[in-house]
């Protein structure tokens, strides 16, 4: 199988809303929800920005193969590339699979692949249940990610993450603007440094704030003992009018690395844009979107498929940039690009 056979595949049973494009930009989907849209056209901006980021090339450097591996607390990875969280996908994105079956793809073939995945959660208890034991099986790789709910209902998540022995635990605390964490008893969304700092106490594993789009943000989960952030606008699937992660990011880096993780996710695509974010200040990715399209598409298949298409082209952009590690990837890797908000 190819991976354009992969997109074939995925259009035969994918569902009304996403067309499995040949690249996901978020054009085609728009504002549709149910469906992988987002609100306003934030997740075009999203994938834009990077677009608009060049690259250095110099070849007048030394040779050999980079070497794309990226170390998370102990795990050994490929590529500094996890399989974001994505939630409710036979609503989104159709019948084949439900949020069990997507998950037991997901993290299985990232563990064939020497990556990790980030679970989604959501209304039904046994969508954790199942993915926190589909953790246990893969050695705990993989990274459950609990929505901002109320202490007692994040105190069984977490009991279910202590028993899967899972390298990291994440909360997505910008789904507080999803529309079923509205008006729950007792009430679930945002939360403040005081309680998140109980929270990742009780939590037991590095814990990872996702929804950080500040400063001031990334700020707070550092003085409430997160291990790191993941920049994100949540797809923007919860506020019109957001920024693009591409453009928060060098700030937000330039604020609090060294001292936590900063993982990104939104619009990016491909190996370059891979880069292209580790030279802002990221020190890996999240991709959501194009992996549901490779699950559909191709099962494990579709997910190693997209996976090695990425690292080849990471690894292509390394060489013909002369950096043979992600650590000597940096902000003089790239040209100023035309969008005057990033700052390099």
């Amino acid at each position: 199988m190819t991976y354009d056979e992969v997109l074939q595949n995925a259009r035969t049973c994918i569902g009304p809303h996403c067309k499995a494009c040949p690249v996901c930009n978020g054009r085609a989907c728009g504002n549709a929800m149910p469906g992988p849209g987002s609100k306003g056209d934030v997740a075009v901006r999203n994938y834009s920005m990077w677009q608009h980021i060049r690259i250095n090339m110099n070849t007048i450097a030394r040779g050999g193969e980079p070497d794309t591996s990226f170390n998370f607390y102990g795990c050994r990875m490929k590529y500094p590339v996890f399989v974001g969280p994505v939630g409710a996908v036979k609503l989104h994105y159709g019948d084949k699979y439900d949020d069990i079956q997507y998950n037991e793809v997901i993290l299985s073939a990232c563990a064939e692949e020497g990556i990790a995945g980030f679970t989604g959660d959501g209304t039904n208890p046994d969508v954790m249940k199942a993915a926190t034991a589909a953790i246990k099986r893969q050695n705990g790789i993989g990274i459950p990610t609990v929505k901002p709910w109320d202490v007692n209902t994040l105190h069984e998540k977490f009991a279910l993450v202590k028993e899967s022995g899972a390298v990291a635990v994440a909360m997505d605390i910008d789904a507080a603007g999803l529309p079923f964490l509205q008006g729950l008893t007792p009430a679930a969304g945002s939360k403040t440094v005081d309680e998140l700092r109980e929270i990742i106490a009780e939590a037991g594993r590095p814990f990872f704030i996702k929804g950080v789009m500040t400063v001031s943000g990334a700020l707070a989960a550092k003085a409430a003992g997160a291990a790191g952030i993941i920049v994100s606008n949540h797809g923007g699937r919860v506020l019109d009018q957001t920024p693009s992660t591409a453009e928060v990011l060098p700030e937000i880096a330039d604020a609090v690395k060294g001292s936590m993780k900063v993982l990104v996710d939104g619009g990016l695509r491909s190996g370059a844009d891979i880069f292209k974010a580790l030279a802002l200040g990221a020190d890996a990715v999240l991709i959501a979107r194009p992996y549901v399209t490779a699950a559909y598409g191709g099962g494990r298949e579709g997910v190693k498929l997209y996976t090695e298409k990425l690292g080849r082209e990471l690894r292509d952009t390394m060489k013909m940039c002369g950096v043979l590690s992600l650590s000597e990837i940096s902000r003089a890797n790239l040209y100023k690009p035309s969008n005057p908000y990033i700052a390099l």
